[in-house]
C-alpha cells in the first residue's frame, strides 16, 4: 500500500463573486488554473451578513456542472427553465449547465452563518451542448457512516459500502465529507485513476506524514492509499476524486468549451438571448 503524497499545495485566497460575495478560491486560481476534470473549488463562509446577503443574481453557464454543497444556512436557486431549488444546511445540489442555463442563486437568511462549497465540472466535449439538467438532495438523503471514528457523508459516487445521491458517469466523481475526532485517523483506498484532492475547512491535519493548515487545499500524488492523521482540535474535509477527461479547456467567464470558436458562440448565444436552448430535468427531494 503506498500512501498518496501532497503533489501540491494550494492556499485558498479571497475573491469577489456574484454581487460582492467574498468566496475563498483554490482551484481556478493562477497557482492551480484546473484539475481534470475540476475547473474551479469555492469555500463560503461568513456570519456577517453583508458579505453575502447580495447572493449570486442571474448569470449564465455553459458546458460543465456546478456541484453545491451547503454546511451551513440556506439558499434559493432559481433558473431561466423555471426549476426551483431550496438547499438548506447539509444538502447538495448538482446542476449540468451543459448548452445553457442562466440561474440565481440568493440567501434566504438575513444573520447567522453561511458555508459551504461550489465545485466546478468539466463536461466532455460530446456532452458539452447535451440537455441540461438539474438535481437536489436535502441532508436527510445524504448517506452517512461511521469509519474508524470519522464520520463520513457520502455526497457523490460510492464509498465504504455506501453510494451517494449524486452520480456522474463521465469522471466517476468521489465527493465525501469526512469528520475526524482529535487525532483521529483516516486511512482507506484510493488508486490514482482519479486525480484527487482534500481540503481542510476546519481544525489541522497531517496528509501522508505532511501537515495542512486550515482552508488549503492539498492535490495528491501518485499512490493507492489516503492516509491522513487529524491534529489535536480534530479535522473536517472534503475528499474529492475524478477520472481526467484529458480534452482543452477553453474558459471565458462562465463558459467553458474546447475552442476558442465555441466560446465565441456561447457569447453570441447569450448577447442575442438564445444561450437556454433546452428545458432542463428535476430530480432530487
Amino acid at each position: 500500500m503506498t500512501p498518496r503524497p501532497i503533489r501540491q499545495l494550494v492556499p485558498a485566497f479571497e475573491v469577489s463573486e456574484g454581487a460582492g460575495v467574498t468566496v475563498h478560491r483554490s482551484i481556478g486560481t493562477p497557482a492551480l488554473r484546473n484539475l481534470d476534470p475540476f475547473l474551479m473549488l469555492d469555500h463560503f463562509g461568513s456570519d456577517n451578513p453583508d458579505e453575502y446577503i447580495a447572493g449570486f443574481p442571474d448569470h449564465p453557464h455553459r458546458g460543465f456542472i456546478t456541484f453545491t454543497y451547503m454546511l451551513d444556512g440556506h439558499m434559493a436557486h432559481r433558473d431561466s427553465m423555471g426549476n426551483r431549488g431550496d438547499l438548506k444546511a447539509g444538502g447538495v445540489q448538482w446542476m449540468k449547465a451543459a448548452s445553457g442555463v442562466i440561474h440565481s442563486e440568493m440567501p434566504q437568511q438575513t444573520n447567522g452563518l453561511m458555508r459551504g462549497f461550489q465545485l466546478w465540472i468539466n463536461l466532455p466535449a460530446r456532452d458539452k451542448m447535451s440537455a441540461p439538467a438539474y438535481q437536489e438532495f436535502s441532508a436527510a438523503a445524504i448517506p452517512e457512516l461511521t469509519l474508524n471514528g470519522a464520520r463520513v457523508r457520502v455526497l457523490a459516487g460510492a464509498f465504504g459500502g455506501q453510494r451517494g445521491v449524486i452520480d456522474d458517469p463521465a469522471t466517476d466523481v468521489l465527493y465525501i465529507d469526512v469528520s475526524l475526532p482529535p487525532s483521529g485517523r483516516f486511512s482507506e483506498p484510493l488508486d490514482d485513476a482519479r486525480n484527487a484532492f482534500v481540503y481542510v475547512f476546519e481544525g489541522d491535519a497531517r496528509l501522508a506524514g505532511e501537515p495542512l493548515a486550515t482552508h488549503t487545499l492539498a492535490v495528491l500524488g501518485s499512490g493507492d492509499t489516503i492516509e491522513l492523521a487529524a491534529g489535536s482540535a480534530g479535522a473536517r474535509f472534503i475528499l474529492v476524486a475524478g477520472r481526467p477527461i484529458g480534452e482543452p479547456v477553453v474558459q471565458y467567464g462562465p463558459f467553458v468549451m474546447t475552442s476558442r470558436e465555441e466560446i465565441e458562440e456561447a457569447l453570441a448565444d447569450y448577447r442575442a438571448g438564445r444561450l437556454v436552448k433546452a428545458k432542463a430535468t428535476l430530480a432530487g427531494h
